[in-house]
């Protein structure tokens, strides 16, 4: 009997000497689950412990092993943070093609909520000499994908190889950055318009991609209320044999409407095209002519009744 315990307690020495440090996995950080580690007394309370065996928010979880030992576990500083919802949000991208090339444009508000806050917000962004993007909702998670697009210009430029990314490629890879956000539930809450000309082909192409991963592509493709406001008239005028000054006519067109019919927009637009030859141009904030004294602005409750 006396060599049975003291062989006993001979492998209890060896199972500690193998494991000296013992982290709580994350599935025992809350609820009844007992811990194949803590025999002993615990206090976990609220506290919970990530993967890492990190206490994540709380005080320092004190834990006993059964040789009495007792292991100090101390919290994170810091918790993960992620975007619960929006705050400074950019809204409609509307985007047509043309014979040669694509045009693109949208305001340059930034709302905080219903709140004008920043009135020069930039929300096309230059990838390459052949495709633009274009992006509603959050502004820092725009920015974000814009750091991830400049990683992909700056290793197409370090390969030296004479081949660029194309707007299709592009498209398929935001298609798949922002599905695999959404897997993670963590997605990034922007709408986006990828735009551009195939350097070798010189095919336009237009294509959306929203914040859940779904995409389509089209010869004109707008986000947010250009759904809505915009796209009736492109479906109407739109032509891809259009000439350049015709769609610039129809883009003002379809701002304007926008603007008298959306609160969350301002007069100060940008326009930008990408062709073959020419490659992308971006131009300057612009305003445009409105007109505020038509019949059913005068009395807009007129045909609405019980309306202030």
């Amino acid at each position: 009997r006396e060599e049975r315990e003291e062989r006993a307690g001979k492998k209890e020495r060896e199972i500690e000497i193998m494991l000296p440090h013992v982290s709580l996995p994350s599935h025992i950080a809350q609820g009844p689950h007992v811990s194949p580690f803590a025999l002993g007394n615990s206090s976990l309370g609220s506290t919970q412990v990530d993967g890492s065996g990190s206490v994540v928010g709380g005080e320092s979880l004190n834990v006993s092993r059964a040789s009495g030992e007792v292991i100090s576990v101390k919290p994170v500083d810091a918790e993960k943070k992620r975007t619960l919802s929006p705050y400074v949000t950019g809204n409609s991208v509307l985007a047509i093609k043309y014979k040669g090339g694509v045009l693109m444009a949208c305001d340059m508000l930034g709302a905080y909520g219903s709140t004008k806050r920043y009135k020069n917000v930039q929300r096309v962004f230059k990838v390459n000499e052949t495709t633009i993007v274009g992006a509603s909702g959050e502004i820092s998670d725009f920015q974000y994908i814009s750091n991830l697009l400049e990683e992909l210009t700056t290793q197409d430029f370090c390969y030296d190889d004479g081949c660029t990314l194309t707007p299709k490629e592009i498209h398929a890879y935001l298609c798949r950055v922002l599905y695999n956000r959404r897997n993670k539930m963590d997605p990034l809450w922007n709408s986006l318009v990828v735009a551009g000309v195939d350097p070798l082909t010189g095919e336009s192409f237009i294509g959306s991609v929203g914040m859940l991963g779904t995409s389509y592509t089209d010869s004109h493709v707008a986000t947010s209320f250009g759904n809505y406001l915009s796209r009736p008239l492109f479906r109407e005028f739109q032509r891809d044999d259009m000439s350049l000054e015709e769609a610039v006519s129809l883009m003002q067109e379809a701002l304007r409407v926008l603007f008298y019919r959306d609160k969350t927009s301002i007069n100060k637009y940008i326009l930008a095209k990408v062709e073959k030859e020419e490659g992308v141009a971006i131009s300057k904030p612009f305003a445009l002519d409105t007109k505020w004294d038509l019949k059913a602005f005068v009395n807009p409750s007129k045909h609405a009744v019980g309306s202030w």
